[in-house]
């Protein structure tokens, strides 16, 4: 094995459920989030020789996952109507044991869904154990800003949790 598929091999492994989480945080259902998966892996795969190391190879990966993401939502924009886009729907039913066990985090995920784009891409990489130095570099902005809009997303978070209660 030569050492791209290594390092590919370990970024899945490493990575995969956190990408995958973060591209069905971009896409409405389990389908396009398979395909989606699909054009990540590749794009990530064709990338590997052109990284340079300046940053971590997980960011590296996590970049190319928000930026086909992203592609795939202007694209899903382009053939949808905006109103469509904010409804996400949950499809997790699991059996009524799983139910009772998995409230909670089903209850925090359609909070999320139902966050702004901005405020869920930075939330999202948080739940995936990024800093924010690696979200800023990943989504493109400053520290700062990943900041405000973990703030403003934690907020809202609060406030739809609480009145849900």
């Amino acid at each position: 094995m030569d050492a791209r598929e290594q390092i590919f091999q370990q970024l899945v492994e490493d990575c995969g459920g956190g990408i995958a989480r973060l591209a069905g945080s971009y896409v409405r259902n389990r389908a396009e989030r398979e395909d989606l998966m699909q054009e990540i892996w590749l794009a990530i795969w064709r990338a590997l020789p052109e990284f340079r190391g300046d940053s971590s190879v997980r960011t590296f990966a996590y970049r190319i996952a928000h930026n086909r993401s992203v592609t795939q939502l202007a694209r899903r924009r382009d053939s949808a109507d905006s109103d469509q886009l904010d409804a996400v729907p949950d499809e997790r039913p699991g059996p009524e044991a799983d139910l009772m066990q998995h409230r909670n985090a089903e209850r925090l995920m359609r909070a999320v869904s139902l966050l702004p784009l901005g405020m869920r891409q930075a939330l999202t990489l948080r739940f995936e154990g990024l800093s924010y130095s690696e979200i800023s570099d990943v989504l493109g902005i400053s520290e700062s800003n990943v900041a405000v809009r973990l703030n403003r997303a934690r907020e809202r978070l609060n406030a739809k949790l609480s009145d849900a209660v």
